[in-house]
């Protein structure tokens, strides 16, 4: 059976679904505690101009991949003007039932009841050329093959639409020391007062060094598909916004 990687560990491709699962019905009541701590709060920032460069417009069919607590997609229903413009469709989804809960009850109680629908990004159950906008918001790191779920979001997406992912990158070296004090001293130990779960914590950090740096994923989109990809590495590229396009 061939392996992959969870975190530093290595393991079965079968097993690494329900690991990561696993990290995510625990954190997800406290996803954006979650969240603020690995980030010092610019998940935020970096979301607000995720939004901002998805450029959604009135009537769009817009799909958030990993959606986890639906701000993105609250973001996206407004600018679709879902509920009011007939051919708008903005999707939350997500693998994780835990997850796809608590961004379905946040957008409920912002009086939005927008489709959720859990599938693994691999297999996304929707036609080709289907969507305007598709994101993925912290969610890539945790998918077991990346090429794969990066080729079905350009299958769905129309030509001229856009796939946006937002993640965790290589940092610049003057930053390194100092952020991988935090991620792997810091952090758990939070996660442990906090959420009472530092190895969950630690599989994040873990997760995110494990990650392509934003010129290889560049490459890994433009492999599977996408005709031009856009990079923007932000906070000294702690995270990296990726914006591929298909003609």
């Amino acid at each position: 059976m061939s392996k992959t990687h969870f975190g530093y560990q290595s393991v079965d491709e079968a097993e690494k679904a329900g690991k990561v699962a696993e990290v995510f019905h625990s954190v997800a009541s406290k996803y954006d505690v979650m969240n603020d701590l690995m980030s010092f709060g610019l998940h935020r920032v970096w979301k607000k101009i995720t939004i901002a460069r998805a450029n959604v417009r009135s009537g769009q069919k817009v799909l958030d991949i990993a959606g986890g607590t639906g701000d993105l997609a609250a973001a996206f229903a407004k600018a679709a003007d879902w509920g009011s413009n007939p051919d708008a469709q903005v999707w939350l989804s997500d693998i994780n039932a835990s997850m796809l809960g608590v961004g379905r009850d946040r957008l409920l109680d912002r009086g939005m009841a927008l489709p959720c629908v859990q599938f693994d990004a691999e297999k996304i159950p929707f036609p080709n050329n289907h969507f305007d906008v598709v994101t993925v918001a912290f969610g890539l790191r945790n998918m077991t093959h990346k090429e794969v779920a990066l080729g079905e979001m350009c299958r769905v997406i129309k030509p001229g639409g856009r796939v946006l992912v937002l993640e965790f990158s290589k940092p610049d070296a003057f930053l390194q020391p100092v952020y991988d004090t935090y991620s792997f001293k810091v952090l758990p130990w939070l996660g442990d007062k906090i959420a009472q779960d530092s190895e969950s914590y630690r599989y994040l950090a873990e997760s995110i060094r494990m990650h392509p740096d934003a010129q290889t994923l560049k490459e890994m989109m433009l492999g599977v598909g996408f005709d031009e990809v856009e990079t923007h590495r932000m906070t000294g590229g702690i995270v990296a916004l990726h914006i591929g396009v298909k003609y």
